[in-house]
């Protein structure tokens, strides 16, 4: 692989526009691709916004060659739907990093990736789509990916962006830390409210029981976090701004299908592998499936 690898970012959702607007800014501008075709892709931030020139393209067929490093930054929920994408932009000389959530990432893409190597990554950042289709990136962006040295091609290319690359010798538990940040967000989804419902005492609680339930199992698959994390991650939200979403709840409000399983339902699964009793979560995950996938 050269100094200068060639780049593509597949899912120019939040997170997806977030990565290809540090990189056009940096001058390393991906080749941008996903479901629709858009003439440009706009990030906003504090110090003002960053247009990234397109197009996206919409078709598999436009790409003529395999790349050397590739974001995936799709949804769990979609990657099957992007099996042509995946096999026309990857071969087994490429890397790809999975800018997704949950624990399973090289398992959910290793299949469509064509004998590409799947890098997971922890992503640390907040970012919305706006009414207009832009994204408003409301914190600094920062990724963690484990210390292996195809991850060092990613903080290479990453340099100077202003994206926080760190090397996690234990990113199985930075991994599991982040899942249980995002499984306790499924209680959004079921109140229809953003962050600011977890200033009410009642969700307070709740939040924490199902939090141990969640930390129980992610030690039984090897992390290594404290008895203080449950605690950490709750007072995360109520340090958050009251309006601050989550992808699964805006997916929601919007009723497109919810990643309900890796960041749910992957505790319930678990747990019973493990007999690990998983009470919170026998409740939540069948109400956080019906509501994704129905009927009704």
């Amino acid at each position: 692989m050269s100094d200068h690898p060639t780049l593509a970012l597949l899912g120019p959702g939040a997170i997806g526009t977030t990565i290809a607007a540090l990189l056009h800014k940096a001058g390393r501008t991906p080749v941008l691709c996903g479901r629709s075709a858009h003439p440009q892709l706009i990030l906003r931030h504090d110090e003002g916004e960053v247009v990234v020139p397109g197009p996206v393209l919409s078709d598999p067929a436009a790409i003529r060659h395999p790349f050397d490093l590739v974001f995936v930054a799709v949804k769990t929920t979609q990657v099957a739907d992007c099996a042509g994408w995946l096999a026309a932009l990857c071969d087994e000389h490429t890397v790809v990093c999975a800018l997704q959530n949950g624990v399973e990432q090289a398992s959910q893409l290793t299949p469509y990736v064509n004998g590409a190597r799947v890098l997971p990554s922890v992503v640390w950042f907040p970012a919305q789509r706006e009414p207009d289709a832009s994204v408003w990136l409301r914190e600094k962006p920062r990724l963690t990916l484990p210390d292996v040295p195809q991850a060092q091609r990613f903080a290479d290319v990453l340099g100077g962006t202003g994206c926080a690359v760190e090397l996690s010798a234990d990113f199985v538990s930075v991994a599991w830390r982040k899942l249980l940040q995002n499984a306790v967000a499924g209680l959004m989804v079921l109140a229809n409210r953003r962050a600011g419902m977890f200033a009410r005492e009642d969700i307070t609680e709740l939040a924490l029981a199902y939090l141990r339930e969640c930390l129980a199992v992610a030690r039984a698959h090897g992390a290594s976090l404290s008895d203080n994390v449950p605690q950490e991650i709750v007072e995360r939200f109520h340090r958050a701004p009251a309006d601050l979403g989550t992808s699964i709840l805006a997916d929601r409000q919007a009723n497109r299908p919810l990643e309900w399983d890796i960041r749910n339902g992957v505790i319930q699964r678990y747990g019973r592998e493990q007999g690990i009793p998983t009470p919170i979560s026998d409740v939540l995950v069948p109400l956080l499936a019906a509501g994704s996938e129905g009927p009704g």
